[in-house]
């Protein structure tokens, strides 16, 4: 009887190493991304949320704008590169692929003092091109209109320049960048008008509505904001991540960072 309790003990002893070993051996290591700007609030949320669920692994990011994180990553200085765009054939052609996080609307904003609360796509090219100069020919006040826009390789500039058909065509008057700067800007200027991650938006401007609709996360799911773009993960096609990068991959593309997505301002792709 003696044998069969030690027996037991002996068992019960042995399942309880086995069980503690498989929980000391959690993955370790560090994740760094690098990118855009305006994927700074997502991004941010799923890396917390990522870090408190294992606290063996280091995430960090870098936000030097969409081109500068595909760069980082066709180099090897980082392991995930953020774009707020779709990947150029060129890039692709550098053996990167393009996985798509989320969809985030891009917002049009102006000075909260500003009456004008809704704009067409066409009105906005033209505001954009110069054909339209003043915000009276608008519905606006007497005043000259201030186009503040973002820098060349922004992912944000890519996305708003290609839905209006503004390419190579803007009338910038400044070009900034980051998100925060843009809004900033606008929120010191009566007379500006500029665009950002709808995500990054505060009360400090105001997001107008676009051919009759209000720029929130419904009308980015359905469709029906026009203005938006892709949120995309880049990484090297034929490389392997690390353990520790491919674990938070794995995640933030899964149904389960859904809803940490979502309260950052943005659509899951999942």
């Amino acid at each position: 009887m003696k044998k069969k309790i030690a027996g037991l003990l002996m068992s019960t002893l042995m399942a309880a190493m086995v069980v503690t070993g498989c929980g000391s051996s959690k993955t370790t290591g560090t994740v760094s991304t690098d990118g855009s700007t305006s994927m700074e609030k997502v991004i941010g949320a799923l890396g917390e949320q990522f870090m408190a669920d294992n606290d063996k692994i280091t995430f960090t990011y870098n936000p030097t704008g969409s081109g500068s994180g595909i760069t980082a990553v066709a180099e090897g200085r980082c392991d995930i590169g953020l774009s707020s765009r779709d990947l150029k054939d060129s890039e692709v052609a550098l053996g990167l692929t393009g996985t798509v996080l989320a969809y985030d609307g891009i917002a049009v904003i102006v000075n909260p003092e500003n009456p004008v609360s809704d704009l067409s796509v066409d009105d906005i090219a033209k505001i954009y091109t110069g054909e339209v100069t003043n915000w009276s020919e608008i519905g606006g006040n007497d005043a000259e209109i201030v186009l503040i826009g973002r820098e060349a390789g922004s992912g944000t500039r890519d996305g708003f320049e290609s839905i209006t058909g503004t390419e190579d065509l803007c009338k910038y008057r400044q070009e900034l960048t980051s998100t925060g700067d843009v809004i900033t800007t606008v929120s010191q200027n009566p007379g500006a008008i500029g665009y950002a991650s709808l995500a990054s938006v505060k009360d400090s401007v105001k997001a107008i509505s676009v051919d009759g609709v209000a720029p929130n996360e419904a009308a980015v799911k359905d469709g029906s904001y026009v203005v938006q773009r892709p949120f995309v993960l880049v990484t090297k096609s034929d490389a392997e991540l690390s353990d520790a990068a491919q674990k938070f991959f794995d995640y933030i593309t899964s149904a389960d960072a859904a809803e940490t997505i979502s309260a950052a301002g943005a659509v899951a792709a999942n």
